[in-house]
């Protein structure tokens, strides 16, 4: 008896150092799988906007519904809810589940966010396919300083007729402009759950 409560207590011990995936940081590799499908990035869109509230697999539905089929909710028909709905409970929430995202209780049909999750910010800045890429903006502007800098050395015309003092104040409000744009877009406008629709439907 007593050598099987300490098997019973070996185990409980072993299963306590196993550490939960929903408590633990979001892998790279689990961060692009989940956010590969535009469904799961409208799902984890609209759960961030509800800050950590359960959600009813119905009401995450007319939402993802919603923004993918360019309609308000009151227009959605029955087959677009259906698909959505189906596509969500027999695929997609699962696999959010199983990646850490969300806490998904079929039985009861809800979702809501896990903490590290809620914790995490996810971007969408390359996926909306309109914008210059901030890396090919800055790569411009530094292209630009360059000349202008090479301009004034040389004394070419017509930055010679630039003098230094306004060279630097040009670059530093310049950088500071573009720095500040760039925090807006990522973090305002990029950013999951940062405004009521996805960046991407607002792009569309």
């Amino acid at each position: 008896m007593a050598e099987a409560q300490t098997k019973t207590s070996n185990t409980a011990d072993s299963d306590a150092e196993i550490p939960s995936k929903r408590n633990s940081d979001l892998t790279r590799d689990d961060v692009l799988e989940v956010l590969s499908n535009q469904r799961r990035r409208y799902a984890i869109h609209y759960l961030k906007r509800r800050d950590g509230e359960p959600v009813a697999v119905s009401e995450l539905t007319d939402s993802v519904a919603s923004w993918e089929n360019e309609k308000e909710i009151d227009a959605l028909n029955h087959r677009e809810r259906k698909r959505v709905r189906n596509a969500l409970r027999q695929f997609h929430l699962p696999k959010m589940d199983e990646y850490g995202f969300v806490e998904y209780n079929s039985q009861r049909g809800i979702i809501e966010l896990t903490e590290a999750a809620s914790d995490a910010n996810f971007y969408v800045d390359s996926l909306t396919g309109r914008d210059i890429p901030w890396g090919v903006y800055y790569l411009g502007l530094s292209g630009v300083s360059v000349a202008c800098l090479l301009g004034i050395w040389i004394g070419a015309y017509p930055f010679s007729l630039l003098s230094p003092l306004f060279f630097g104040v040009f670059l530093v409000t310049a950088l500071s402009v573009s720095s500040a744009g760039h925090l807006y877009d990522n973090y305002c406008r990029m950013r999951l759950g940062a405004r009521d629709r996805p960046a991407e439907v607002e792009e569309k």
